[in-house]
C-alpha cells in the first residue's frame, strides 16, 4: 500500500501490482468510506485486509464504485461487498450484463479472465455527482479504453480518479479497436475532456499518482497518434498485455499449456484474425511470446514460461 502526502488526508490510494489496479479509499464521512475500484480477484483477500488497515477507527464501507468493469478492476468487488454488506455502484452500460451476469458482454470470456459473481445496486450515470465526506465527486463519461469507462473528479481539491483513461505514460488498450469498433477518436474526446478540467492530482487506474498532467496528456497524444497510424502495431501491444496480465495470474505455465490457452482465447483469436492472418496462429502465439522474452517480462526455462 501506497499513500502520498501530497493528497488530502480523507483520500488513500491502494497501489498494487498491475495484476491489480489501484484502489482509491474515500473517507471523512459519517455513514462509512467509499472504495473506488476492487482489483483482481485474486488479490481480493489482500485488498480486503488493506481496506480495513487503511479505514478510521470504527468504520465501515459504506460503497463501492466501479470506474469500468474490466476484471483487474471489479475483481474484489463480491468480497467486499459480503463483508461490509455495501451496495455497488458501476457504470451504467454494464448494470444489465453484471445484473444478470453476462461473461460474454463483460468481456471476462473473450479475455480468459476471471471475476467472482457479484450483484451490482445501482448504475451512475455520467453528470451524476456522489457525495463523499463534503466533497462532490463527479462522473464523467471516459469512453476509449471501455466504452462504458467513467472517470470521477473532485474540483475543490483537484483530485481526479481517472482509471485507465490516463495514466502517467499512456493509457489503457483500447479495446473496442481491436474488437472491430471505434476507440481512437473516443480516446481523444475524453483526453481533451481531461484537459479541460483544473487538475492538481491524477490518481490513475495503475501506476503512482502524479501532478504534471500536461506532460502526460502529450505522451498519451503522442501514443495515440501511433496507434491511430499503426493499428497492427496497437493490436500487437494488447495482445502481449493480455499475455502478460495472463501470466501474473499462474506466475509460471508449461509452454504448450500457454499456447493453447491463447488458441482458445477469444480476444486473442480475434486480434489474430483480423490483423496477423497471414501468419499462421502459432506461429504469431510464439512470435509475441519471443517479444515479451526480449523484453524481459516473461522467461521461458524448460519448456516453462514463467513471470518476470
Amino acid at each position: 500500500m501506497k499513500e502520498s502526502a501530497a493528497l488530502p488526508a480523507d483520500m488513500t490510494v491502494l497501489e498494487r501490482g498491475w495484476l491489480s489496479s489501484n484502489s482509491v479509499l474515500l473517507q471523512g464521512d459519517e455513514r462509512g468510506a467509499l472504495l473506488v475500484d476492487t482489483g483482481y480477484c485474486t488479490h481480493s483477500a489482500q485488498t480486503l485486509e488493506l481496506v480495513r488497515a487503511a479505514m478510521a477507527p470504527a468504520s465501515s464501507l459504506r460503497l463501492i464504485l466501479n470506474s469500468h468493469l474490466h476484471s483487474d478492476h471489479c475483481g474484489g468487488n463480491a468480497r467486499l461487498a459480503a463483508a461490509f454488506n455495501c451496495p455497488i455502484w458501476v457504470p451504467p452500460g454494464h448494470f444489465q450484463a453484471a445484473t444478470d451476469w453476462n461473461q460474454d458482454l463483460l468481456s471476462f470470456a473473450s479475455t480468459g479472465q476471471r471475476c467472482d459473481r457479484f450483484r451490482p445496486s445501482a448504475a451512475v450515470i455520467a453528470g451524476d455527482f456522489i457525495e463523499q465526506g463534503g466533497r462532490q465527486w463527479q462522473a464523467l463519461a471516459a469512453p476509449g479504453h471501455d466504452p462504458h469507462s467513467l472517470i470521477f473528479f473532485e474540483a475543490e481539491s483537484g483530485v481526479l480518479i481517472s482509471a485507465d483513461a490516463l495514466w502517467e505514460h499512456g493509457f489503457g488498450i483500447v479495446f473496442p479497436e481491436i474488437e472491430g469498433s471505434s476507440g481512437f477518436d473516443e480516446v481523444a474526446k475524453t483526453l481533451e475532456l481531461i484537459a479541460g478540467l483544473a487538475i492538481r492530482w491524477v490518481i490513475p487506474g495503475h501506476g503512482k499518482i502524479f501532478s504534471d498532467v500536461d506532460a502526460a496528456l502529450g505522451e498519451a497524444r503522442s501514443r495515440l497518434d501511433f496507434f491511430q497510424h499503426n493499428p497492427q502495431r496497437h493490436a500487437r501491444y494488447a495482445a502481449k498485455v493480455l499475455t502478460k496480465f495472463h501470466l501474473l495470474e499462474l506466475i509460471s505455465e508449461p509452454l504448450p499449456d500457454l499456447l493453447d490457452w491463447l488458441a482458445q482465447t477469444p480476444i486473442q483469436r480475434q486480434m489474430w484474425e483480423q490483423f496477423f492472418k497471414p501468419e499462421p496462429f502459432e506461429q504469431w502465439s510464439i512470435a509475441i511470446l519471443d517479444e515479451l522474452e526480449k523484453s524481459q517480462a516473461i522467461r521461458l526455462h524448460e519448456g516453462v514460461v514463467y513471470n518476470v
